[in-house]
């Protein structure tokens, strides 16, 4: 049951994040983009035809950190090779950037959430 609130959750705050990057201008190419390597939720165009690699995080409470402390360098690494995989369809790459979506106090009602756009979080390694 609580694997089923917890997926429920992270649903409610990838598309509040959505939402949010949509408003300030960002076009969804695709969403949940899977490898063998992990998952990015988010990845979308800015305003300079960037391709923006976007984690989105929550957490309802602060007990353990705010929702960006939670991506360690473990998960960024993860993050990059899965960007690589979807960079592969391009002829041409573009310009590319890793933004965080943290929402902190998030419990599903957005009301209530406090919402910070992290751009340029990390680079990559490679």
């Amino acid at each position: 049951m609580l694997k089923a609130k917890t997926t429920t959750i992270g649903k409610q705050a990838e598309r509040a994040a959505l939402h949010y990057l949509t408003q300030q201008g960002l076009k969804l190419e695709s969403q949940n983009f899977h490898s063998r390597w992990g998952e990015i939720d988010l990845i979308m165009r800015d305003h300079n035809a960037t391709l923006v690699f976007v984690e989105v995080r929550s957490r309802k409470k602060s007990l353990y950190g705010n929702a960006a402390s939670s991506i360690n360098i473990t998960k960024q690494q993860k993050l990059i090779k899965t960007a690589l995989v979807y960079l592969q369809k391009f002829k041409s790459p573009p310009n590319t950037r890793f933004d965080v979506i943290a929402i902190d106090h998030h419990t599903g009602n957005d009301l209530n959430a406090h919402i910070q756009w992290i751009q340029n979080a990390f680079e990559s390694q490679g």
